[in-house]
This record gives C-alpha cells, structure tokens and sequence, in this order.
C-alpha cells in the first residue's frame, strides 16, 4: 500500500464531551455498570480546555485544513463558532445499534469514518494543547511514515488482559498488545507519550482487516470493557510492525511532549503551569486528576493559567458576548 505524499492536507479531529449537559449523567447512569463507567475524571468540561486547545491550534497550526469537533447528539460548546468547525455527533458515523456509547475506544475506532475526512489527520483530545509551532512533520515524515511518539514505560503485557482488578484502559492495552503479540511476536512496548495522533486512513483500514473481530467487540461495548481494543496504542504499533511508522528520538520527546496533572492542590498547579508556560513543549496534556470534587482553588488557578497562556480569542469562537 503506497504511503501519501509529503504534501497531502491534513486535517484535526476533536474528540469532546461535557457531563453537565443536561440529561447526559441521567443517560450514563442508566448505561453504567461499574465505578469506572461513572468516572468524572472522563467526562467533566469544567475548565473549557478545548476552547484553549482551539486558541492554540489557530496560533501553532495554520496548515490544517479542516477541524471536526466528535461529541455525542445534541452537545455543542455554547461558545464553538460552528461555521469554523465541522461537528459531527456519534449517529452520524457509528452504528445505530451501538448507541448510546460511552466507549473512547469505540468512538476512536469510528473516526476514520468521518464524512469528508481528508486521508491524513491527527487526532486530538480536548485535553491537549499545542505550545509552539508544530509542522506536519512533527507527525509525517517526509516519506509519509507516522511519527510515533513512545515513551520508555512499558504498558501490560499481553497476559494481563484477563487481570481482575484492572483497570479497563489497562485492560485494554494488554488485549492490544497480545493480539500485536500473536502477529509479531512478544515484545515490550512502552506508552505513548501524550502528543496527538497522526493518522493515515488507509492504513488504519489494514489495521481493522487485520482483527475485525475485536474492532467488533470494541464497537458493541457501550464502555471500556474487558476484550476491548486501545485503537490509539495499537495502530501505532502495528504501523511500525508493518514498516509504515518511525519512532521519534526520545531526547526529541522529552522536549516536545509533556504531562501535567490537573489535581486539587493549587500550589502545585500554579507551578506546573508556569512551568508549561515557561518551557512551551509542543505537546501538552492536562489530564483529568481532580477525582469526584475538584478544589475551587485550584480549578481557579489553572484557569487563569490557561487565560494568561492564551488570552486572544481564535475564530473558532462565536464573538464575546453572544453567548451565555
């Protein structure tokens, strides 16, 4: 399978959620079956990065062609200017009968099933900004090979899949990895560092030819479950097995690609964040750690954080004051 030219557009897919939408906890706890479908930490929107993400992507990405914004039917951020961004809701390109769905890796399996979708796009979490300038070749390389950003970590091995106890994002990386195992041979593979995901639509499309029956399994799961699929860790893998991916040097990922948890002490938070600000990575990852009440002290903290970082309004916002 050729590979896509240097030059093919690219676009940027967003994948969003806000749990106080109205109705939408009442639809998750009618669904939920554990602790971990309940999980806040997954599904609360209450620093609005995906509005600074945005803010970001505009300064340090003017070549994307395209955003799409992914939630679930009929959630919109009430400041998102949609005739800059393409929303698409889940019953626009995932199965009926698989809906509701709850499932990240569900819904990440689906992406490459956008209308209109440009070959190549990098998906983006609302939890990720951009701190510098970012080429296309931070994600393609110049003979079209994803970027593969892996970290020395390793995740769970391929015998783990069947652990009681753990975690289903655990869970599922050991089901990704025995199934990378069963194809390539066993071998330890670290996680990915916490940089957006570059993706070539055709080669995702060998990948789910390659085990349909767990991308089946994966999409029927209405939440993370035991046999699932991590699409975002095994596509990566399986390109570098097959000679479409290229790992980045780790000196590059340790400057380029950072973690910051977002958790209840302020402190804390005022200096992780000044520290982002300070060193700029190109990737940054504000992950989800307040558990059920996050401190208002330190939700405020890092909102003024994130203001002072990026204080200019991108066009992908309706125009101060027009929404409440």
């Amino acid at each position: 399978m050729p590979l896509p030219p240097a030059d093919d557009p690219i676009d940027v897919v967003y994948t969003w959620v806000d749990d106080a939408w109205p109705g939408y906890v009442d639809l998750l706890r009618q669904s939920a079956s554990t602790r971990h479908d309940l999980n806040p930490n997954r599904t609360r929107d209450n620093l609005q990065v995906l509005k600074y993400s945005l803010r970001s992507l505009a300064r340090f990405l003017p070549w994307a062609r395209r955003v799409y914004l992914v939630t679930c039917r009929p959630q919109v951020p009430p400041w998102l200017n949609v005739s800059a961004v393409t929303v698409v809701h889940h019953d626009e390109f995932i199965a009926r009968e698989h809906l509701p769905t709850f499932n990240s890796f569900a819904i990440v399996a689906s992406l490459p099933r956008l209308p209109g979708l440009a070959r190549r796009f990098v998906y983006v979490e609302d939890d990720r900004l951009f701190g510098r300038h970012v080429a296309p070749a931070d994600f393609f390389a110049a003979d079209g090979r994803v970027r593969v950003y892996e970290a020395m970590r390793a995740t769970p091995g391929g015998g783990r899949q069947h652990v009681g106890g753990v975690s289903p994002w655990n869970l599922a990386l050991a089901r990704s990895n025995a199934l990378l195992d069963e194809r390539f041979g066993s071998k330890r593979r670290g996680q990915l560092k916490f940089a957006p995901l570059a993706i070539d639509r055709e080669s995702w499309a060998a990948m789910e030819e390659t085990w349909p029956d767990a991308f089946a399994e994966t999409a029927a799961s209405r939440f993370r479950a035991a046999g699932n699929v991590a699409p975002e860790h095994l596509y990566p893998f399986f390109l570098l097995e097959t000679g479409r991916a290229v790992r980045v040097p780790r000196s590059t990922i340790v400057r380029h690609a950072w973690y910051q948890p977002l958790n209840n002490l302020a402190a804390l938070q005022s200096i992780g964040l000044a520290r982002l600000m300070w060193f700029a990575p190109k990737f940054a990852c504000l992950n989800d750690n307040f558990g059920a009440t996050p401190s208002p002290r330190a939700v405020a903290a890092i909102a003024g954080a994130l203001e002072r970082w990026f204080p200019a309004p991108s066009p992908f916002e309706v125009p101060d004051g027009s929404f409440v």
